[in-house]
């Protein structure tokens, strides 16, 4: 089997240092078996993704040294592609409109006094899951706002038990409920973070998921998906993110040194690899 990888950031500001950590290990990858990687742009965020930085970062790659396989996939056109999923995940049952607002959610969870936590901070509480249907169409149909969340509880009991392998932890048995019945899609936006990567790498035939270990926690919802839309289940490898001289991690938030200053200082693409991948890694 050809060994398929793929780097996938977000066009919401210049890519740091981290970011060349992972794009240099997703390559090493592919290139170690002789196989393929991939460039993909996460741009369903158009409220905070930006044109002129996708521009940027396929030059900041490049001028690193890193060469991707094929055409670049850009999400935001492909909102039909994600939009027949979410229509197959409705025809599952296992979909349901949500109109609550997060000022809401927010009152409803402290009026609770307590709330299951997961790895994004307190689960939904369920409010619109037991809402009946006619009511959850005619809300939808008179333009009201909604978000389309996954009933994980009915997901996880259709899929049955399911697990991955990670090539630094070995098998993982999926636990999606962790996360609760996460958005998939909005009125406006036709998917979210979760959908668009489990369906982008189903059609990019992506066969290694190499990410930080930040997103080890999102894995548990990812192969849900892939269970319920029937998508072959790549195997994957989280590294440790890089962190700065502070013993954070590097962010854009946190203004992070990026590529563009780093060139614009005079360092070399050599240099730069050394200082993502220090020894090699």
């Amino acid at each position: 089997m050809t060994v398929v990888t793929r780097f996938a950031p977000s066009p919401t500001g210049h890519l740091h240092l981290g970011h060349a950590y992972s794009a240099l290990v997703a390559e090493a990858e592919a290139r170690r078996a002789g196989g393929r990687f991939l460039l993909r742009i996460e741009d369903i965020d158009q409220g905070r993704c930006r044109p002129a930085f996708a521009a940027d970062l396929m030059e900041d790659l490049a001028w690193l040294g890193l060469a991707w396989d094929g055409p670049v996939r850009r999400q935001s056109e492909h909102f039909d592609t994600y939009r027949e999923a979410a229509e197959r995940l409705r025809g599952l049952g296992v979909l349901y409109p949500c109109f609550c607002t997060r000022k809401a959610i927010q009152a409803e969870i402290a009026a609770a006094g307590h709330a299951p936590h997961g790895p994004d901070g307190p689960l939904y509480p369920g409010t619109c899951r037991a809402l009946p249907a006619d009511a959850a169409v005619e809300r939808t149909e008179t333009g009201e706002a909604f978000a389309l969340r996954l009933d994980v509880a009915r997901a996880a009991e259709l899929a049955g038990p399911v697990d991955w392998h990670d090539h630094d932890r070995g098998r993982i048995a999926a636990d999606p409920g962790r996360f609760g019945d996460v958005v998939l899609a909005r009125k406006d936006t036709p998917t979210s973070y979760h959908l668009a990567v489990t369906v982008d790498d189903h059609l990019q035939g992506v066969t290694l998921v190499t990410r930080g270990e930040d997103l080890l926690e999102a894995t548990h919802v990812h192969h849900l998906l892939q269970a319920l839309l029937d998508f072959e289940t790549p195997e994957y490898r989280h590294h440790p993110l890089l962190l700065g001289d502070d013993g954070r991690r590097l962010a854009k938030r946190d203004r992070a040194a990026t590529l563009r200053a780093l060139r614009d200082a005079g360092v070399s693409p050599e240099e730069v690899r050394r200082m993502a991948m220090p020894g090699g890694r």
